[in-house]
């Protein structure tokens, strides 16, 4: 048995100018696409969960949405109060994030070193001799 599968993003836009109101009133004809068309395919059979989101992320580039908004849409998938505080933590842990909640100990933790590191370098300082003249 053979198994083919094919994803397929289809993007289809329409514009009529307007010229004396709304939105981009200000722009001129040639600042704007009057139709704009996007299809993106790609073989499907194989793919991963990370290979879909690419897919996706490339797709989402292409209608304009921002990087930025991408990435925020993509973490408020796992972030969110729907998620069990246990699934969070492990992609905390795969990614080497630290949640809002352990930030205080992580703090601590540098404060113990910056510490260490402090008396370490107390320890290993060459002792200044006093100057004897007379």
């Amino acid at each position: 048995m053979t198994y083919n599968a094919e994803l397929t993003f289809k993007f289809d836009a329409t514009y009529t100018h307007d010229y004396t109101r709304g939105f981009a009133s200000h722009l001129g004809a040639d600042d704007f696409l009057p139709e704009e068309h996007f299809l993106i395919t790609a073989p499907a059979a194989d793919l991963n969960a990370k290979q879909y989101f690419k897919l996706f992320e490339k797709f989402m580039l292409c209608v304009g949405m921002k990087p930025a908004a991408i990435r925020s849409g993509a973490m408020s998938l796992v972030f969110n109060e729907y998620v069990r505080e246990e699934y969070q933590r492990k992609v905390c842990a795969e990614y080497e994030l630290t949640m809002d909640e352990d930030l205080y100990e992580k703090f601590k933790e540098w404060k113990e070193r910056d510490e260490e590191i402090d008396n370490l370098k107390e320890a290993t300082r060459p002792q200044q001799q006093e100057d004897n003249f007379s």
